[in-house]
């Protein structure tokens, strides 16, 4: 009797493994697990309720499985890329170690790019050869191009002023932060975090 043939199929994780930074495919988009909650509901079975990012989108979401469902795990893999440029609606990146050069549509970066700096090292999230986003750091210095005047002795006042920085954006700064200065930001809200050491 001839064996018959077994398909096979990758094998699939429990919800309840869904921790943070893992990735899962489900309902055909990719996810990464941002918070994870295990919620006991009275002698019935569990939820499991996650944040998650669309990895493909970057738009935030909540999900709930009952506890035992499954999900098709994804392996995210990393690589390091350095940003060259911006041209019309693409990103210009280039692989350290070949020198091949390649584009992004700027879709991927989800508002973003205004963050990437000339000759800067990201992490790009790829699933399957396939490049999904870019990883942004946390914060990002950037120096003041134009701004009202500092004043004086001001150093830890409530009050602020716009400023326009090198990469063209308008943020709020403490009234002492003078023209030429570097100051961080959070890459998350564009909020003005400090001054550049």
């Amino acid at each position: 009797m001839p064996s018959e043939m077994v398909k096979w199929r990758p094998i699939m994780i429990n919800v309840t493994d869904l921790r943070s930074g893992a990735a899962f495919k489900d309902q055909g988009n990719l996810w990464e697990v941002l918070e994870y909650q295990h919620i006991k509901v009275g002698r019935g079975s569990a939820n499991i309720k996650v944040k998650v990012r669309n990895l493909r989108s970057g738009t935030i979401t909540e999900k709930s499985f009952m506890s035992g469902a499954r999900v098709d795990p994804a392996e995210v893999e990393k690589k390091e890329a350095q940003f060259l440029y911006l041209d019309g609606s693409l990103a210009y990146f280039m692989d350290p170690k070949s020198y091949e050069q390649f584009s992004l549509p700027l879709s991927a970066l989800v508002g973003q790019e205004k963050y990437l700096q000339e000759g800067g090292n990201y992490n790009l999230v790829c699933v399957d050869e396939e490049i999904l986003s870019v990883e942004m750091p946390r914060t990002v210095e950037l120096k003041v191009e134009d701004t009202g005047p500092g004043i004086k002795g001001d150093s830890v006042s409530s009050a602020y002023k716009a400023a326009t920085l090198e990469n063209g954006m308008t943020v709020q700064v403490p009234l002492f932060i003078k023209e030429g200065e570097k100051i961080r930001l959070d890459t998350r809200s564009g909020d003005y975090l400090e001054r550049a050491k």
